[in-house]
């Protein structure tokens, strides 16, 4: 294990395919927003169609790893949400990846059901250009089943 005791990210953006770093040593340099958060976006494993975009903090990232179920930080909650916890529509983790400074991971998962509240496969469903937004996908069931713990 490489200990680099200023920047962690810093050494890691030197660093060599292989090596290794101490878990709760990236973790405490993680730079969290104030409200101890960062950006958490999930991947479809095998399409690599992006999914969605959330949250974690330190306690959702370390239950999403140890569980292999997807937990994420609920901000209007103010709570874990534990994705598909009631709606059943939970996220597999395959893989987990911080981006280079830390301030964001990268979930790859097996979506089971859709992964937005809306029903549709992928929360990113509206097209944006210039002149116009047009809606990309359908729900995959019925709309008047939208789930908020989706």
């Amino acid at each position: 294990m490489v200990n680099a005791s200023t920047s962690i990210f810093l050494a890691m953006e030197h660093g060599k395919k292989g090596q290794k770093y101490c878990f709760d040593k990236v973790m405490k340099q993680i730079p969290w927003n104030e409200q101890g958060l960062i950006a958490a976006i999930a991947q479809d494993a095998q399409t690599k169609e992006v999914l969605m975009l959330a949250w974690v903090n330190a306690e959702t990232l370390i239950e999403t790893l140890t569980t292999k179920r997807v937990c994420y930080w609920s901000r209007s909650r103010q709570t874990l949400w534990r994705k598909g916890e009631s709606s059943g529509y939970h996220q597999q983790l395959i893989d987990a990846k911080l981006d280079c400074d830390g301030d964001a991971v990268l979930f790859s998962v097996q979506q089971h059901g859709p992964a937005c509240h809306t029903l549709r496969p992928s929360c990113f469903y509206l097209g944006l250009e210039l002149t116009q937004v047009s809606i990309l996908s359908n729900p995959l069931s019925n709309t008047n089943k939208i789930s908020y713990d989706s």
